[in-house]
């Protein structure tokens, strides 16, 4: 699905931590205009705080 179908603009990409998302993930998204957040270090319970 492309967003710009949808008539819907992403600003903000919540993400962990975690090692599955390598450094150039962030850098396609930079290049469309979306900003990723990080989740805070040693905070298991951020994730879902941050969804809310």
């Amino acid at each position: 699905m492309d967003l710009h179908d949808a008539d819907c603009r992403a600003r903000f990409l919540i993400r962990d931590r975690d090692g599955k998302f390598p450094a150039f993930m962030d850098e396609v998204l930079a290049e469309a205009g979306i900003k990723t957040v990080l989740t805070g270090i040693r905070t298991p319970r951020m994730n879902s705080i941050m969804e809310r």
